[in-house]
């Protein structure tokens, strides 16, 4: 069986050195595929497709749901680059204090220390998140919890210092 075939969130508790090799290698993952996370503040779905975790040492990549009027708190990375591309929804995304609307389709770049945030007051939203150097990743196993896990009940000053640890600072 390939790696695909399992999802990396079956195989990484157990079999961490042979995904790396198959990651080493490349590999194919489906829309629902990848490290399912559910997130601790809004409760939407979390996929991690690419990370250290799994083989990509210079970059991570997900996607991420945005329920409806959760948004994303305005924050800044001190060593990642991000940008997302928006699958599905729309809102204002807000850099440096400057309001941008946006929709489906839309790619979105964020220079590291760059304070950005998401409103999505009408619409869930399905955002394909991309960071580099990886560190994105590793807030989200700290802060969010697998499908079927009881949520993580973080408070503000956790989950800052959670953030801190990958470089990220919320306003």
């Amino acid at each position: 069986m390939a790696l695909g075939d399992f999802g990396i969130s079956g195989l990484l508790p157990r079999h961490i050195a042979a995904a790396e090799t198959a990651a080493r290698q490349g590999y194919v993952l489906g829309p629902n595929e990848g490290e399912h996370l559910i997130h601790f503040r809004d409760r939407g779905n979390i996929f991690i497709k690419a990370s250290a975790a799994n083989g990509s040492d210079n970059f991570a990549m997900g996607t991420q749901q945005v329920m409806t009027g959760t948004g994303i708190p305005t924050h800044r990375h001190s060593h990642m680059d991000e940008a997302f591309l928006v699958l599905e929804g729309a809102g204002v995304f807000t850099l440096n204090d400057a309001p941008h609307p946006f929709e489906k389709g839309s790619t979105i770049l964020i220079p590291r220390n760059s304070w950005h945030g998401f409103s999505n007051p009408d619409q869930e939203l399905l955002l394909l998140w991309v960071v580099a150097p990886a560190g994105l990743d590793g807030f989200f196993r700290e802060t969010c919890a697998p499908p079927g896990v009881p949520p993580k009940h973080l408070n503000r000053a956790q989950i800052n210092e959670i953030a801190s640890k990958y470089g990220t600072e919320f306003k």
